[in-house]
């Protein structure tokens, strides 16, 4: 199998050699890290998948936003996903010490959940409804287009999905 970077929009194989040597950093990060993602867990949630990047410029403006939806309707059900794509987590952990997660992140060296989820740009958000389906998503991240973001996160939390319909 061939696994791919996304790293400046380029597409390099990654060798067994550096995939290893990401599942062998140990290093402290100041949010909840987690190694796989399992949308499973959150049944009932409303779940924003974040693909981020340290290189994204866009990113260092939605980082601040993410929090920010993270603390005002973290108690009504919704949860935040940052997922890194960067292929060295060193670079993740910079980004992080100058652009702070509230909000649980993810590590994808491997691509697979970009490969997964289609992601093309960076960032990319996939709001995910309660009843586990994407109800919305959004490439790149535009200042002013924070109220309709918002928006699609107050409609997924707002409708219970289908079982419930």
């Amino acid at each position: 199998m061939k696994l791919y970077s996304l790293k400046h929009g380029s597409m390099r194989p990654l060798g067994v050699a550096l995939i290893a040597a990401h599942c062998a950093l140990l290093a402290w990060v100041p949010v909840r890290a987690a190694d796989t993602f399992d949308p499973g867990q959150y049944a009932g949630k409303v779940v924003v998948v974040d693909f981020w990047a340290s290189w994204c410029v866009p990113c260092r403006r939605s980082f601040p936003w993410l929090n920010a939806m993270h603390d005002k309707y973290g108690d009504d059900g919704l949860v935040i996903v940052g997922v890194n794509l960067d292929m060295e987590r060193a670079d993740a952990e910079q980004f992080l010490e100058q652009y702070p997660a509230a909000f649980s992140i993810v590590y994808d060296e491997n691509q697979e959940l970009a490969r997964q989820y289609e992601v093309v740009a960076m960032p990319s958000s996939y709001v995910i409804g309660r009843d586990g389906k994407v109800r919305a998503k959004h490439m790149g991240f535009k200042v002013k287009q924070q109220d309709e973001y918002e928006a699609l996160i107050v409609e997924a939390l707002q409708n219970p999905g289908e079982e419930n319909e």
